[in-house]
């Protein structure tokens, strides 16, 4: 597990491109038969992947968390971007499609991942902060039908927003959040723009309550998004390619353009679970 410490706006107007590439981006999440996790110490934000091809792989709590198994003080939201996959909890298998996701409650011992065809595995990705309570692990589907264990994103957590003439229409889609699927901080879901659409999160905002990461996913190999960070008045950008996640701090604003539409993962987490609260920049006022 690889550690990132905080950092304050002060330190990163300093950063050349490869110092705020090494802070907040995560470029090598995927790999092949393996789990990969960064331990972000911004709310212990734990941002990772589970690529099973031809292994069934177990997620273990390392040297740096100090506990029995992973969950013992945590919970997790993990949502699936590759092929059919499987994840067992605690001996309880669910099978989750491309864009289905789970919540796993703190206290769930083992996690296994695996994918139904090696061809075209499973990409497992999660987002994992510290819990105060157990809430029930619930699979979470963005639309069907639901069952026992299974819930379906409801009508009102699939907000669509801006329009083409903004270059930013896009949908909301809020899997983990308060009335839907409870958790104790976590907040999780994913953003998908429409064809001729580049632009996220506009107007752009902080929300200095919270933390959330990114992690930006559906692009061919020569595009890429330019994400925008940094405190309103002194911002930065970082070039992110496909499958590559950055980690944003409460002072930051988090935007971006890309050279296509693309689909992105968002994680919360810090002192509430509200999803509008955060603190809106005007365009005028973006240096």
């Amino acid at each position: 597990m690889e550690t990132r410490y905080s950092a304050s706006p002060v330190e990163a107007k300093g950063y050349s491109t490869q110092e705020l590439r090494k802070e907040f981006m995560i470029e090598d999440l995927f790999q092949a038969d393996g789990i990969k996790m960064v331990y972000s110490h911004i709310d212990r934000m734990i941002t990772g992947s589970a690529v099973p091809v031809k292994k069934k792989l177990c997620i273990s709590s390392g040297e740096e968390l100090h506990v029995e198994y992973f969950l013992q003080r945590r919970e997790m939201g993990i949502i699936n971007i590759g092929g059919k996959g499987k994840i067992t909890a605690d001996n309880k298998e669910y099978i989750l499609d491309g864009r289905d996701a789970i919540y796993i409650g703190m206290g769930t011992k083992e996690i296994f991942f695996e994918s139904e065809d090696e061809s075209n595995p499973a990409k497992f990705y999660f987002n994992s902060v510290p819990a105060h309570a157990t809430y029930p692990t619930v699979q979470i589907k963005p639309e069907g039908e639901a069952s026992e264990g299974v819930v379906i994103v409801k009508d009102e957590n699939k907000v669509e927003l801006g329009s083409l003439e903004e270059s930013n229409h896009r949908v909301i889609c809020k899997y983990i959040l308060p009335g839907q699927v409870e958790s104790c901080q976590l907040v999780m879901g994913m953003t998908s723009l429409k064809p001729g659409s580049v632009w996220n999160t506009m107007p752009c905002h902080t929300h200095e309550r919270r933390m959330e990461v990114y992690l930006y996913f559906d692009l061919p190999e020569d595009a890429y998004v330019m994400h925008y960070m940094g405190q309103p008045q002194e911002t930065r950008h970082l070039v992110i390619r496909n499958e590559q996640a950055v980690i944003s701090p409460s002072w930051s604003i988090h935007a971006g353009s890309g050279t296509r539409a693309y689909t992105f993962i968002w994680g919360m987490a810090g002192e509430n679970q509200e999803f509008n609260d955060m603190d809106n920049v005007k365009n005028q006022d973006v240096l």
